[in-house]
């Protein structure tokens, strides 16, 4: 089984790559357009607007991050707002026609977040439909494959180029300070004249099929690095689930929404899958602010592994730098107690790697956030197809 685990994964990180291939190229000249129409709403005074249900919602949850919380220096907040918990109801009651949704589904669409757009886009909302059919939205996109894994690691490049993409026609944008309106305080450096952001559509197109190929470089690591890892760790995860235990699943921003998609792929998982116990200790709004506020960040997550953990528990860390330290001291006390634990960590690994604070270390060898969670995203993905072929024999 070994040898073969680690086939797959390496075919299955392939596989993906060929979808990339097939996908960015055609979608870069559109996505460019998109884009720049988004930046002018946020010009305007426009808000994004996301959402989706199941493990979509983490989707919005991680492009609501993104933009008000950009990790990147010098990049600017954007207002955003994941609206999953209730959208349709949501979104009607706040939207104004300067807005931007983003709708996120599984690959065959969803007709409730079908039904919302089309409601926004007659209120003069530019919609994005992620997927859906031509017509239906003022971006629809189908990705080239009904695997529901690889659709939503497509989606969330997609997504971060979006954001990163923005921001470019923003740094190609010279205005007087009258003209930047509502963006004034956001953007108090422009000055100057304006600049037609059309001509600038062709260079963004090819930088989004230079990130795609980035990505795809990442994923040719992984297969080539880490896949005798991430079959290990499947191996022995699933040895955990077989005796009672459970995926405990923790990172901060884009992180946390890893944490909880991987958390949502086991509990309620694609059509063939059967489920895994997961939880997700970034689920939890109450908790994570009442901790922070009463004794303080470093220990969200630990607060909430030492009633939750039992023995045959996996602790899983999300970290891109891998020395985020609320992650360090839940790490620290799940291996105290015996849990099995595995970092999903990006640059070299960081702290976690070097005081061993894992077991199995699954590192994506970068030092550019956005690149980093898109590779994590594929080998969280593969992960859970592994563990369903050594707990059920298929995926």
């Amino acid at each position: 089984m070994p040898d073969a685990l680690v086939t797959l994964i390496r075919r299955r990180l392939a596989e993906r790559n060929a979808h990339s291939q097939a996908f960015f190229p055609r979608e870069a000249p559109r996505l460019a357009a998109i884009c720049r129409a988004m930046a002018e709403r946020f010009l305007r005074g426009g808000r994004l607007l996301a959402f989706g249900r199941g493990p979509y919602a983490t989707d919005a949850q991680h492009v609501s991050v993104e933009f008000v919380h950009p990790v990147i220096v010098g990049k600017r907040a954007l207002p955003a707002l994941d609206l999953s918990l209730a959208f349709p109801e949501w979104s009607h009651a706040i939207a104004r026609s300067d807005d931007i949704a983003m709708g996120f589904g599984p690959p065959a669409g969803d007709a409730a977040v079908r039904e919302c757009l089309a409601h926004l886009a007659r209120r003069g909302v530019l919609t994005l439909a992620l997927p859906g059919s031509e017509g239906t939205a003022d971006y629809a996109v189908q990705t080239p494959t009904d695997d529901p894994f690889v659709h939503q690691e497509l989606l969330e490049v997609l997504y971060h180029t979006l954001w990163e993409t923005v921001h470019v026609f923003f740094e190609h944008r010279q205005l007087t300070g009258h003209e930047i309106g509502e963006m004034a305080t956001l953007y108090p450096f422009l000055g100057g004249e304006p600049v037609d952001w059309r001509s600038v559509e062709p260079e963004v197109a090819r930088s989004i099929v230079a990130k795609a190929e980035e990505d795809e470089q990442l994923r040719d690591a992984l297969a080539r690095e880490q896949a005798e890892t991430i079959a290990a760790a499947a191996e022995a995860i699933a040895r955990r689930i077989e005796r009672g235990g459970k995926l405990i699943c923790f990172g901060n921003g884009g992180s946390a929404t890893d944490a909880n998609d991987l958390t949502l792929d086991c509990v309620v998982p694609p059509s063939g899958y059967r489920p895994i116990p997961a939880v997700s200790l970034a689920f939890e709004p109450a908790n994570l602010s009442a901790i922070a506020n009463d004794v303080g960040q470093e220990v969200m997550f630990l607060r909430q592994l030492i009633p939750l953990a039992q023995t045959a528990d996996v602790a899983i860390g999300i970290s891109t730098s891998g020395s985020s330290r609320n992650v360090i001291v839940a790490l620290e006390e799940a291996r105290t107690r015996g849990l099995l634990t595995v970092g999903l960590l990006g640059y070299d690994g960081g702290e976690i790697v070097r005081r061993r604070l894992v077991d199995y270390a699954i590192v994506v060898h970068c030092d550019y956030i956005p690149r980093i969670q898109e590779a994590q995203a594929s080998a969280y993905h593969v992960l859970r197809e592994a563990l369903e072929v050594l707990l059920h024999g298929a995926a």
